[in-house]
């Protein structure tokens, strides 16, 4: 067994030295200086040191110290010293303390007897407690409550404490005594522990004694009564009922953190639906009554559990949950609409989402710096409700799209998404949404969101009076032609030229120049000057257009859609318009904006030119509005949208398939027997324990009891630590559980010698910590060992853990080590499969800076076994959708994602394509926000992308 501890501090500056420097300063008279030496002799002998010298020293010089500071650090050095020898006997120089903690029981100040009586709780030799007793049991009636309180702990450990011995046999009959007449309520409290723990049936009838007045009790007094409650119903189910309106009077305590454990309590210990409803229905008045921010989302986790197992009774309080939406804190909205959205239901829809669009108007009437972030969840959240029952849309979508110019990019974004699926699937709301969209375009300012309505408009601008307003929309945002002009110096403006030269802007300059022979002339200069657009009066546009402001930042890319867009509207109108006159004219002007796009790209006045792919883009519209066939106005008018149905589709197949997935998890086998509790008598048996016998039957019918399982699995995570002819044996089984990793080691001594001193020395590499220091054992021969080390992990990085076992022996003077294999921390214990949308998969790919490129080279020679093979060896989820990676085209790129138990994100990227001999190659681009996660994966990816196991 591992030595008792009951004190922990880190100190890692023990040197030899030291312990000369700590006997001198306790040697001396100064106070300070004795503290300081006490101070630092405790942490060596914490940390390992034995200093067996500085006991007498202590004994002469410190025990008759009258400083409070210093018998208080004298109890905490006695607390820690080894006080038996190898044989457990205690030791003789023990017996110099036992009058010093005598006195100090019939000390006058009441501190130093409080201090005392909490050290002998923790004592564990009954040789050293037992003359103590007496001098224990007279300050039970001491005056001072601090005094008594001490003295009932000091009572119950030492009850605790006796093995056959009896020590206080009458302890509970006392402290039962002691109990009826105590005033004090933390002596009170104390005193019912005691009974709580050592005599469970005294404490079970003093409760039911006194049940009416449990309500009037002290706070903490009434958290050991929950305490005892949990354990007694845990052990005796059949009493549940007597014990649980007990519970339910605490839940209208004075104190919040009574009405937590209470409605914990309840939760645990019953299934009754009336039961969960006044638990659910607490924990929503926690929500809103503390202002907290950590209770809160304590109080939300339990919500969340109640959520899974009690999913019909949660849908009724599911307003109540929404109320926590009032709290400024972000994390605590998220998590609220978290819940809210999986408790929806056709029922409370309609109520709900009149909810979130109140919350989404009062973050425009506010100003404040989280407002942006805040609306972008709202927006999701009424997305995901709109998807799920599309009878709300049309209340919302005419509310949302009035943030489509938001200042914050990603909210507007989620809106003009969130419209762009609400057409598609809502087709009766299409020509109000492009009514809307058309007669809010002009305000949107972010380039990706403008990008994402000339898509809608080109796609559902169906009708005559649509694409004209279409096409007319994006003209104004355009402003006049060109986007630029070429002044020459010198000359004036000439008022007969059109109102676009007076917004423009001549920057030229005259300068003399000194000719070849030497005599003087005016040199002029020309400068490409951009045209600022128009000003558009009446309400349709009151700043420069947002189409032509992008556009002139040097955005193509905006640029290449929005000839898209033109051009798909002209098809269309070709379709729609009758008069062919007007379709020349419209195109005219369509192909006027492309060549002036295509002219700002190529000239002098931007930093950078245009970029091939979006030159060829509109040089591509430019030829299909000069010659277009059948088959290409097809693709232009109705391929694209099919893409995008085909899309949807495949989306909400794969939502579909995970709830289906999630729903086949079976939890009992189909042979297992179910006991039909409800068929029981029902006599004498109160609603709440009639719900709970049902509530139980079906957990047992959907299997949702634990049962106990074997250890089969434990074998795969054992590891060999040393060989099999060594001296000594070692084994070590690894558990990873989030921030700690545990070691149980097996060491066994296979020499017919006993060895001395044995001890297990360990070291780690990467962000891993040993807790405490090693202790040194005795083996007998032939005999084993368990030992438990403790590793704090600290972040997701491949560690390793190694050292030695060294030990001695009564023939080898010299100390022998046996070396061990080294223990491998995997970084796939820390990873697990995540989603996440693709909007933050590329904020958060172009935030983190940590990015590790690892080539390909692998022998497997088909694109998708070597995805799923990066997939499986990696423990990530792919979020491309399977649609897209259907087809042979020699090219596959895929992202995948996962994250780690300390929130850290990875994303991956792989791009690969067959070569002509047939093999693979391209990249594989791993993106986190720490390098120790971006390597390590990296290495692991490395190491397993060549095989196919």
């Amino acid at each position: 067994m591992e030595k008792h501890c009951s004190l922990l501090i880190h100190f890692d500056k023990g040197t030899p030295a030291l312990a000369n420097e700590i006997k001198e300063a306790l040697e001396g008279n100064d106070v300070p200086s004795k503290v300081e030496a006490m101070k630092k002799a405790i942490m060596l002998l914490l940390n390992g040191e034995t200093l067996p010298q500085l006991f007498i020293t202590i004994v002469r010089y410190v025990l008759p110290s009258e400083d409070h500071t210093i018998q208080k650090l004298l109890l905490l050095y006695l607390e820690i010293i080894e006080k038996t020898d190898t044989k457990g006997r205690v030791l003789p120089e023990m017996i110099l303390i036992c009058q010093n903690l005598r006195n100090n029981l019939q000390h006058p100040n009441e501190y130093i007897r409080g201090v005392t009586l909490r050290f002998l709780c923790r004592l564990k030799e009954t040789e050293i407690i037992e003359p103590l007793i007496p001098s224990v049991l007279s300050n039970l009636e001491h005056r001072h409550p601090y005094i008594r309180k001490s003295a009932i702990l000091a009572v119950m450990s030492i009850y605790n404490l006796q093995q056959g011995d009896q020590l206080l046999v009458d302890a509970p009959e006392m402290i039962e005594k002691a109990l009826s007449t105590e005033q004090d309520p933390s002596a009170k409290r104390n005193a019912f522990l005691m009974l709580f723990n050592c005599a469970q049936d005294r404490a079970i009838n003093y409760l039911q004694t006194h049940v009416e007045s449990v309500a009037t009790w002290n706070e903490m007094l009434q958290m050991v009564i929950l305490e005892l409650i949990r354990k007694v119903c845990k052990a005796k189910q059949g009493e549940k009922g007597k014990y649980i309106m007990i519970i339910i009077s605490l839940l209208d305590a004075p104190s919040p953190a009574v009405i937590y454990e209470s409605a914990a309590t309840l939760v645990s210990l019953s299934s009754s639906p009336t039961v969960i409803r006044k638990a659910a229905s607490t924990y929503c008045q926690l929500l809103l009554s503390q202002s907290d921010n950590n209770v809160k989302l304590i109080v939300l986790d339990r919500l969340n559990e109640l959520k899974i197992s009690h999913r019909d009774i949660m849908v009724e309080m599911i307003m109540d949950v929404l109320r926590a939406l009032s709290s400024p804190n972000l994390d605590i909205r998220r998590k609220t609409i978290d819940i809210s959205l999986e408790l929806i239901t056709p029922r409370n829809v309609d109520e709900v989402v009149l909810m979130l669009k109140k919350e989404v108007v009062k973050t425009q009437s506010t100003e404040l710096e989280k407002n942006g972030e805040y609306r972008q969840m709202l927006v999701q959240a009424i997305h995901s409700c709109a998807i799920k029952f599309p009878d709300v849309a049309s209340t919302v979508v005419h509310l949302l799209m009035d943030f489509l110019g938001d200042n914050n990019v990603a909210s507007a974004m989620d809106v003009v998404v969130f419209v762009r699926e609400i057409i598609e699937t809502n087709p009766k709301l299409r020509v109000s949404i492009i009514t809307r969209l058309l007669d809010t375009f002009y305000q949107i300012r972010a380039a990706r969101v403008c990008s994402c309505a000339l898509w809608i408009i080109g796609e559902y601008c169906l009708s005559l009076s649509e694409v004209e307003s279409g096409i007319q929309t994006i003209t104004q945002c355009l402003g006049d032609l060109p986007f630029y002009t070429i002044a020459e110096e010198g000359e004036g403006v000439d008022s007969s030229k059109s109102s676009q030269q007076v917004n423009s802007i001549t920057v030229s300059s005259r300068r003399p120049a000194i000719l070849a022979d030497g005599t003087y002339a005016t040199q002029s200069a020309a400068s490409e000057t951009a045209i600022s657009p128009p000003t558009l009066v009446q309400g349709s546009l009151s700043a420069p257009g947002n189409l032509r402001s992008l556009i002139l930042t040097g955005d193509f890319f905006l640029g290449a859609v929005v000839a898209c867009t033109l051009t798909k509207l002209i098809l269309r109108l070709e379709e729609v318009q009758p008069a062919q006159s007007e379709v020349n004219k419209a195109s005219s002007q369509a192909l006027l904006i492309m060549v002036s796009m295509l002219q700002l790209g190529q000239s002098s006045y931007l930093p950078h030119p245009i970029d091939n792919d979006s030159y060829d883009r509109i040089i591509l519209c430019i030829r299909l509005l000069c010659n277009t066939g059948d088959e290409t106005r097809r693709i232009w008018l109705h391929s694209c949208r099919e893409s995008f149905v085909k899309m949807l589709a495949d989306k909400q197949f794969r939502e579909t398939e995970e709830i289906k997935a999630k729903a086949q998890i079976s939890h009992a086998q189909p042979d297992d027997l179910i006991d039909f509790y409800h068929l029981k008598s029902r006599k004498g048996m109160s609603q709440i324990e009639l719900e709970d016998e049902v509530q139980d039957d079906l957990k047992r019918a959907t299997g949702e009891f634990t049962k106990d399982g074997d250890d089969a699995n434990k074998l795969n995570r054992i590891l060999q630590l040393t060989g099999f002819s060594d001296p000594v044996y070692a084994e070590a089984y690894v558990t990873v559980h989030h921030y700690d990793i545990v070691l149980d080691v097996t060491v066994i001594n296979r020499t017919k010698e006993t060895l001395q001193n044995l001890c297990l020395e360990l070291a780690t590499m990467g962000d891993l910590k040993l807790v405490e220091r090693p202790q040194n054992y005795t083996l007998a021969p032939e005999s084993s060992k368990q030992i438990r080390a403790n590793i704090k992990v600290s972040s997701t990085e491949t560690g390793v853990i190694f050292g030695n076992i060294v030990y001695e022996t009564s023939n080898v003077l010299e100390r022998t080590v046996v070396v061990l294999n080294d223990i491998h921390i995997d970084i796939m214990d820390y990873i697990s499969p995540a989603t996440c949308a693709d909007v933050a998969f590329r904020a958060m790919w172009a935030e983190f800076e940590w990015e590790n490129k690892v080539a390909v080279n692998t022998v497997i020679q088909d694109e998708k076994d070597f995805l799923n093979h990066i997939i499986k060896s990696t423990n990530m989820k792919c979020l491309t959708a399977q649609s897209a990676l259907d087809g042979e085209c020699g090219f596959l790129a895929a992202n995948l994602y996962a994250k780690s138990v300390f929130g850290e994100d990875a994303l991956v990227n792989v791009s690969i394509e067959k070569q002509a001999d047939g093999k693979l190659s391209g990249y594989i681009r791993i993106r986190s926000k720490t390098q120790g996660i971006a390597l390590s994966l990296g290495d692991k990816i490395t190491l397993k992308q060549k095989g196919g196991s």
